[in-house]
Formats: C-alpha cells, structure tokens, sequence
C-alpha cells in the first residue's frame, strides 16, 4: 500500500515537473520571440539611420564635388582673367592738349559729346597711320548728330551736320605735335580763324575731303583718350607699353 502510494507521488511528481518544464519552455519560447521581433525592429531602424546617414554623406559628397568644380571653374575664371590682365598692356601718358569750347550751342554740344565718344580708347598700333574721319565716321542724323555752325570754302558760316567736329580734330592735332615720333601725313587749316585755337595749329576736317592724319613711329602702340564738357576738350595721349 505503502508503495503503491509512492509510486502514485512520484507520477504525480513527474507530471508536475513535466507541466513545469513544458511552461518554462512556453515562457522561454515568448520571451525569445519578442526578443527577436524587438531586435528586428531595432535593427531596421538603425538600419534606416545608417542609410540616411550614408545618403547625406553621399549628398555632402557630391555638394563638395560640385563646390570644388565651381571653386575650380572659379579659379580659371581668375587665371584667364589674370592672364588677361597681364596681357593689357600699361598706360603712360606722354601728352595732353585743351581747349575751351567758347560756342555753347546745345547742337554743337552733342556734337562733340558724340565725336568724343567715338574717339575715345581708340589704339594707333605702331607704325600705322591713324586716320580722323576714318575712327570717326561720317556726321549723319543717323548717329545723332545735328546742325550746327561751320565755315565753307569761302570762310563764311552756315549750319551743317558734325559742326563742332573741327575743334576735336584741332586738340588731337595740337596734342599730336608735341610729340616728335607722331608723324603728321594730312592736316588742313580752317577757311577762316576759329576762336579756339591759335592761327597755324587748327585742323580742318570734313568727311571725303579734309582729314587729319598721322603714323606712329614710336615702337609701340599709344591710345587716344578723348574727354568732353560743357566748357572744354581734353585730348590726352598714352604710351602702352
């Protein structure tokens, strides 16, 4: 009887200890599941970071690229420009010559305002001949120019288009002269004396049949600047070197 009981004790026991093994083992088989699933998750949201991060490093990569190109394109942008630079050759003045605009005639104002401008910067290469009504051009309405007092033939005055013209020609002419290695080929004097200038240093000019002319002997080229205001004109010469 005795036995009997214990063997029913020990069943018993087994059963139990089996009904505990099999919910230790449940509970094991949870707790790893959600551990999985709770690693799984972490691991693709770190995964995420990861790849946003590579694609802002990508991105600041390829920022970087394109910022050194254009640093880089910046840089030959400067050298061309450098070169360039070293390339414009250096002014020098080596004369100048003004003279006093004493008719203020608003056509005759324009007039020389267009001349000048059509003058100004222009380069006479060396051992070339510079020619005025070649640079400047014929005086039409076209252009802007207007009427204004002039001589004819005869020295007496009437009203043609470029009047004023001449006193530009005469202060390059005057500012040419003062230097020995521009050489004077064509210069006409007025039919009658103009106020700006002494007699002997003016110099008539008119499209197709008077013109002032010079060769520059010097072994370089000089450029013509060409300044106007209401009161004067300054003609002013430089030394490119």
């Amino acid at each position: 009887m005795v036995i009997i009981i214990m063997v029913i004790n020990l069943k018993n026991k087994l059963w139990i200890f089996l009904i505990l093994l099999i919910i230790i083992g449940v509970c094991a088989g949870f707790y790893l599941f959600f551990r999985n699933n709770n690693s799984n998750n972490n691991n693709y949201t770190a995964s995420k970071s990861s790849t946003n991060e590579q694609n802002t490093n990508i991105n600041n990569s390829s920022n970087g690229i394109e910022e050194n190109n254009i640093n880089s394109n910046k840089n030959i942008i400067n050298i061309t420009e450098n070169s360039t630079g070293d390339e414009i050759k250096s002014e020098e003045e080596i004369s100048s010559f003004a003279t006093k605009i004493y008719d203020t005639d608003p056509n005759r104002q324009n007039n020389i305002s267009i001349t000048c401008k059509s003058l100004n910067d222009t380069i006479v290469t060396k051992g070339s001949t510079f020619s005025f009504c070649d640079t400047v051009g014929q005086a039409t309405s076209a252009k802007g120019y207007k009427e204004a007092k002039i001589f004819d033939n005869n020295g007496k005055v009437k009203q043609g288009l470029g009047g004023g013209n001449c006193q530009i020609s005469s202060t390059l002419y005057n500012a040419v002269m003062a230097i020995p290695s521009l050489v004077v080929t064509e210069r006409h004097p007025h039919s009658n004396k103009v106020p700006y200038i002494q007699s002997g240093k003016d110099a008539a000019v008119a499209y197709g049949s008077y013109d002032f002319k010079f060769r520059n002997d010097f072994d370089y080229d000089i450029k013509i600047k060409a300044v106007n205001t209401p009161e004067n004109i300054t003609i002013t010469l430089y030394k490119l070197v």
